[in-house]
């Protein structure tokens, strides 16, 4: 590989840009008249070698930058198999043990709170040891975890495992995200963590369909929910290990220049090039930066919504009144319109971020959360069995999720690529919080009511919280 030494004050788009003008037919020119002293006629010749050596280096690095992103999302792509499939296994554990809904729910917030305690210590812990690393030992540790909780014969052996799963699911996430953040730059960050976190939606739909599987097409009880789609979540670790690669000069090329400190404060207290900095100071320095704080509330609601989302929608469709109806689709298989409404709608917020809103994410946030709570007050209004229900769940995913992508660009964004990790675990860190404190309210609601299509009036109110408060990230 060559690799020239001014590759790196060459921007992608000025790189491609050069490469095009060269392919480009152009008129025939005179010879050049190499005029004036030898060392000036050295330095022309140089500079017209170094050309084809430049664009050689920048197509590699760009090859080298969709490389990584590639890889983070197959091993993140897998993660949700170790704590989304829950919502599928609460029959079956509610018909074994007899647990109300609002004991699952704690179930469930214990597994979320360790997961926000996780992030918080994990973004932290991947800009000191890199992401390549912490990454891949979550999804190993996950994979044990789930094993774990499947043999829980109590309450207790449901709960305590499941918490810890929480955390190891914690170790996935931000180290991903710091990992992307040294190889992508400001203005195309929209568009990446789009990808990114399209990853994160398409592991619903892998979530979602393996639960099915085991459920309807092997006809295995709950357990084995929490046994075979982490297999896949181990192999991903393991391959991710094997491709990755922390930083561009471990592969020989130049770091990034633009880490996107988003302005004059930040960028006065940015560490120096090279210069090692404590995990105090990185945590002083993202607290306080009151947009990322703002950030953190909206995206606290946003993760609310989604979640209760997640969890309830398999418990409402798979209720008596789904059961008893005459609905042409399985009511298990109309749940997967909601991951993949997540997966469109997380690549599709980010990409409207960066062109349509010229990478003022708070403005992509807002449409969607309004659209989010317009069209999840809509599927609470239908009636069971509705034809029309397929459609507005697929748009419930597709709103309340897709702000994500917009959410972790704010990210880097706001406070640097060198603290990336640490800002991205205090962001997922307020998500989980909020969505921990959900879960068991929406249980209880749900147990005192008997009707579960009032989750998405919880979800609606929630979207709405969301779009109010990113008002005040602007930027």
């Amino acid at each position: 590989m060559v690799v020239n030494d001014n590759a790196g004050n060459l921007t992608p788009r000025g790189a491609l840009r050069l490469i095009a003008s060269m392919l480009a037919p152009t008129k025939v020119r005179p010879p050049i008249r190499l005029e004036g002293t030898n060392n000036n006629k050295e330095k022309i010749m140089n500079r017209a070698q170094a050309l084809p050596s430049l664009a050689v280096s920048t197509s590699s690095f760009r090859v080298a930058q969709w490389r990584m992103l590639l890889a983070a999302m197959f091993c993140y792509l897998f993660f949700y198999t170790g704590r989304q499939t829950f919502g599928f296994a609460i029959p079956g554990i509610q018909a074994e043990f007899g647990f109300t809904k609002e004991h699952l729910g704690w179930a469930s917030a214990a597994m979320l709170w360790a997961y926000a305690i996780g992030q918080a210590i994990n973004g932290n812990l991947a800009d000191k040891f890199g992401g390549r690393r912490i990454m891949t030992a979550g999804a190993v540790l996950s994979c044990a975890a789930n094993w774990i909780t499947s043999f829980a014969g109590s309450f207790v052996a449901l709960i305590l495992p499941w918490g810890i799963n929480g955390y190891f699911q914690a170790l996935g996430w931000a180290p991903g995200s710091r990992l992307i953040s040294n190889w992508w730059s400001t203005g195309e960050r929209g568009k990446v963590y789009g990808f990114y976190v399209f990853a994160a939606g398409c592991a619903s739909v892998l979530s979602y369909v393996t639960s099915i599987v085991v459920l309807e097409v092997l006809q295995l009880e709950w357990r084995w929910i929490f046994r075979l789609p982490v297999l896949l979540m181990l192999a991903g670790g393991i391959v991710f290990y094997l491709v990755a690669r922390e930083r561009p000069q471990d592969m020989g090329f130049e770091p990034l220049a633009d880490t996107g400190v988003a302005n004059a404060d930040d960028k006065n207290h940015e560490v120096a090039h090279g210069e090692l900095e404590t995990s105090a100071q990185r945590y002083k320095a993202v607290l306080k930066n009151y947009r990322l704080i703002i950030a953190a509330i909206s995206l606290g609601f946003q993760n609310a919504a989604r979640y209760g989302l997640i969890v309830w929608v398999p418990v409402h469709f798979l209720g008596a009144d789904w059961k008893s109806g005459d609905s042409l689709i399985d009511p298990k298989w109309i749940t997967v319109a909601l991951p993949v409404g997540m997966a469109i709608g997380a690549l599709s917020n980010g990409w409207i971020s960066d062109k349509l809103f010229g990478s003022k994410r708070y403005l992509a946030i807002m449409l969607y959360m309004f659209l989010g709570a317009g069209t999840s007050l809509w599927m609470w209004s239908l009636a069971p069995h509705s034809a029309v229900g397929l459609v507005a769940l697929f748009l419930c995913g597709f709103f309340v999720y897709g702000p994500a992508s917009s959410f972790w660009a704010l990210c880097p964004d706001l406070v640097g690529a060198k603290r990336a990790g640490t800002a991205t675990g205090i962001m997922n860190f307020s998500s989980y919080l909020f969505a921990g404190l959900a879960e068991p309210l929406i249980g209880s609601m749900l147990d005192s009511t008997g009707n579960t299509s009032l989750i998405f009036i919880v979800v609606t109110s929630a979207c709405l919280c969301s779009a109010v408060v990113a008002l005040f990230i602007r930027r």
